[in-house]
């Protein structure tokens, strides 16, 4: 049976490494569906991907109408999305698309729902990242899994795959990079079965670009908490072959026009 992954690809500023990192998602031997989100940048990414688009028919790009955070771009991106299965992948070629295979396993052997790559299981390679870095991840990933009973080992992950069923159903608010804790909890509260594996990781420094902050960080705690208290907790007994998409949250991020699509 052929099965189709959508990636979900976030962009806001990122000329330096787009062309590359879409090159090696397409180049994955998969059946891929390329959903590029520009999040109102300002460096010539936007033209960069509708160019893009023009030579890949396997992509399909969107424009967001201003700058509104990572979490508005995947909504938007998560919304449009027709695979059996959906994964975030981020411009900046931290994360390889080579390992989407490893990914994929538990989800097409459906013994999962949700599956999360980790940058601290198993032995793949990895950049050495700063030890506060490292200090905060694993608060904010204990601190989750407290609040959420998940034994995870890296909650912050980019790498997070989904059935497409499970993640359209959820109403997701976010705007920035509260998405992470946000979608961790609510699939907690859904009892979904959620696998984790080690995936590698090349890390990079502010000075190369990365966006998120301490106050992220923050905010991120924040999440965890605000929507553990106010999430529903789904009957163990729901089936998930049922779930419907969830309403768009109010302000925009409906599905494409023709004017709000390249």
């Amino acid at each position: 049976m052929l099965m189709t992954l959508s990636v979900v690809m976030p962009v806001y500023n990122e000329r330096a490494t787009l062309r590359r990192a879409v090159e090696r998602v397409l180049a994955v031997p998969l059946e891929i569906e390329l959903l590029s989100v520009d999040d109102g940048s300002t460096d010539g990414s936007r033209e960069i991907l509708c160019e893009l688009q023009k030579e890949h028919t396997e992509m399909r790009v969107f424009l967001q109408p201003r700058n509104m955070g990572k979490g508005a771009a995947l909504r938007r991106g998560i919304q449009e999305a027709g695979g059996d299965f959906v994964v975030i992948q981020d411009a900046d070629l931290e994360y390889d698309p080579s390992e989407y295979p490893i990914l994929l396993e538990a989800l097409i052997e459906n013994k999962a729902d949700v599956v999360y790559g980790s940058r601290f299981l198993g032995g793949r390679p990895h950049l050495v990242s700063p030890f506060w870095h490292s200090v905060v991840n694993w608060v904010l990933t204990l601190v989750s899994n407290a609040l959420t009973n998940l034994n995870l080992t890296d909650m912050e992950t980019c790498y997070k795959v989904f059935r497409r069923d499970v993640i359209q159903s959820i109403r997701l608010e976010e705007d920035r990079f509260g998405f992470e804790p946000e979608v961790t909890v609510k699939i907690a509260k859904r009892h979904l079965r959620v696998y984790e594996v080690g995936i590698s990781y090349s890390g990079r420094t502010y000075e190369g670009g990365k966006k998120i902050g301490w106050k992220d960080g923050v905010r991120a705690l924040w999440c965890l908490t605000k929507y553990a208290l106010k999430e529903p907790t789904a009957a163990r007994s729901t089936s998930i072959d049922k779930l419907t998409p969830a309403p768009t949250k109010a302000g925009g991020n409906n599905r494409a026009t023709p004017s709000s699509s390249q």
